[in-house]
């Protein structure tokens, strides 16, 4: 592998791609440590040290930004306003007969749609900036801080709508930076600043866990969560790469003197057909009631008790029971609006493809319905199992860690990392070179 990565590095285009992709990197990291004006920072970093281990409400979109929406910086929101308006266009496509017809139109359509995603993402930074802003500035982003109404000294309307407009911008250039990436640079761009959101944190939450250790008076706690953390990288991989293929054959064709067709290929049906997606709709959904109830007046009424027991991220079997349905459910949802098995089957009969022993049209939609069924089980208790990692794990060790495998970091990193290095090799092996995949 040291080898594929030294040749890839000799090839010139290449390098140049790999390059830039860092340098991207670099710049991304760096915005996210610089402060959005109107800040108190000596604040915000006393209220992050002492209540970095209780991040609560906020922990996805945290998670997502690298760590940067805590710190308030101008990369604060990170790429969740892209995320979130990427997921709504892609669910408004099922419903709206327009945004159907301009995904059908190829190239062209795509990139109407791409415009509207920017457009939405705009208007979504816009709103979740005004959101952090005023829940910076009344004290509740750091509930347990005892300088949490110091973040923001002052609060005019000048001072906050700049506040408003920084952070904005800074989601507009992440934006920029990850079409950037996709563009000149190496794998995805959104999902490559994702991947160093995540990892980010990673070197930081080991080395707490390390030194936790050693005021213990020993490194088994630091050993167990390495172990664990391997062995779920291990699992992610092995699942994320099964997939169900469905044999196709294609019958000859003769066109004037020429012959088409007669060829066999399948159709890959991945296990974890939906990727990360539900986990990320369950944990949105679930943060609804508790965000309401921090912008209730009255916190300690029935219901606002209730849920902050029940429902804030925790050991309490309800939340623990409600996030895996929530997961399961949205796996089926997700696969569904995403795979269309009568479209496929149409396709195939449209070119002359079949699956042996079945007859092309409706039982064709019909067994790849069954099929998809099937698959999607274990796989949507596979993400289950895997997004109640933490949980376990704050049992497991101390209640006040972090515990840094989450499911969803682990499988954004390993998801993202696998994409990237099969780009790299599938580009070295255009040029003759042996690759990472071997």
């Amino acid at each position: 592998m040291l080898t594929a990565f030294a040749r890839a590095f000799k090839t010139p285009d290449l390098r140049k791609k790999l390059l830039f992709t860092l340098g991207i990197m670099v710049l991304f990291r760096l915005g996210a440590h610089i402060p959005v004006p109107g800040v108190d920072f000596e604040a915000v970093m006393f209220c992050v040290d002492e209540t970095k281990s209780s991040t609560g409400l906020f922990a996805l979109v945290n998670l997502f930004s690298g760590g940067a929406l805590l710190q308030l910086t101008i990369f604060a929101l990170g790429i969740m306003p892209y995320i979130t308006a990427s997921i709504i266009l892609q669910l408004l496509t099922v419903v709206i007969p327009r945004l159907e017809a301009l995904k059908k139109e190829g190239q062209a359509g795509q990139a109407k749609i791409t415009q509207y995603t920017r457009y939405l993402t705009i208007a979504l930074g816009v709103l979740q900036a005004t959101g952090l802003v005023a829940t910076a500035r009344n004290g509740s982003l750091f509930q347990s801080c005892r300088r949490a109404n110091e973040i923001v000294p002052d609060g005019s309307l000048f001072r906050i709508t700049m506040m408003v407009i920084t952070m904005t911008a800074g989601t507009a250039v992440i934006m920029w930076l990850g079409e950037l990436v996709t563009d000149r640079g190496i794998g995805n761009g959104m999902s490559i600043l994702m991947f160093v959101s995540i990892a980010a944190g990673f070197p930081g939450a080991l080395w707490a866990i390390k030194q936790q250790g050693e005021i213990a008076g020993g490194w088994g706690e630091f050993i167990a969560v390495c172990a664990i953390g391997l062995a779920m990288v291990g699992l992610v991989v092995f699942v994320e790469q099964a997939q169900r293929r469905i044999p196709v054959q294609y019958a000859k064709r003769m066109i004037g003197r020429r012959s088409y067709g007669g060829t066999s290929t399948y159709i890959p049906l991945k296990v974890n057909q939906a990727g990360v997606i539900p986990v990320i709709f369950a944990s949105s959904l679930l943060y609804i009631p508790a965000l309401l109830v921090q912008f209730t007046e009255d916190k300690t009424s029935g219901w606002a008790l209730w849920i902050q027991e029940h429902l804030v991220a925790g050991d309490d079997p309800i939340y623990i029971s409600s996030y895996f349905l929530l997961i399961v459910f949205f796996a089926f949802f997700y696969v569904a609006i995403t795979f269309d098995a009568e479209e496929v089957a149409d396709n195939m009969k449209k070119y002359g493809g079949f699956i042996p022993g079945i007859r092309a049209g409706r039982p064709t939609a019909e067994y790849l319905a069954y099929v998809l069924n099937r698959i999607t089980w274990p796989g949507s208790l596979y993400l289950g199992l895997i997004a109640l990692v933490p949980t376990v794990a704050l049992v497991l060790f101390n209640a006040d860690q972090n515990f840094p495998f989450g499911g969803t970091s682990i499988l954004i990193i390993v998801g993202v990392g696998l994409e990237t290095v099969k780009q790299i090799e599938s580009q070295l092996q255009q040029r003759n070179y042996e690759g990472f995949l071997r």
